[in-house]
């Protein structure tokens, strides 16, 4: 949450010359809006609809950007085993500019500290799937795109990536 997945992930796709396919948007079309979804039909719901996208897109293949929570869902970890994930990380004091004002409804009432909450309930998930990590702190964007199109064409599959 507030990473920077889809604006890399748009990116790492342009240079690699593969489709970019963002999961929350592609709920947001079909579906309606995400704080929405949530307020009306709740989170398990929202993870549902959010398994059968991420499924749908690691299928179709090229980059995909997933929710940071898509991985509380069974269902999302299955669909992304065998496929090459990186994991983008951030500091409470980045993510905190970059959500600022943000409706994204699991931090509607807690802020950075509901966050944080949220981050490290899910820390052990993202490092058990990820293949490489790269921290987007206080990079400019286009080192980091630089560094995971590098990555996956040099074929690593150990954890990268410069703070």
């Amino acid at each position: 949450m507030g990473a920077g997945k889809s604006s890399v992930g748009k990116r790492v796709a342009k240079a690699l010359g593969v489709s970019f396919t963002d999961t929350d948007k592609v709920i947001a079309r079909t579906h309606g809006p995400i704080p929405g979804i949530f307020a009306d039909r709740g989170e398990p719901a929202f993870r549902e609809l959010e398994a059968e996208a991420v499924r749908t897109a690691v299928a179709t293949g090229g980059v995909v950007s997933v929710g940071g929570g898509a991985v509380t869902h069974p269902d999302t970890r299955a669909a992304l085993r065998g496929a090459r994930i990186v994991l983008l990380t951030v500091s409470p004091e980045a993510v905190a500019e970059r959500i600022a004002g943000s409706d994204r409804p699991l931090l509607a009432q807690g802020g950075i500290d509901a966050w944080q909450t949220i981050a490290d309930a899910r820390a052990a998930t993202y490092a058990e799937l990820a293949h490489a990590t790269f921290d987007t702190s206080r990079r400019p964007m286009s080192h980091v795109v630089r560094d995971v199109v590098a990555w996956l064409t040099e074929d690593q599959h150990t954890t990268g990536g410069t703070p």
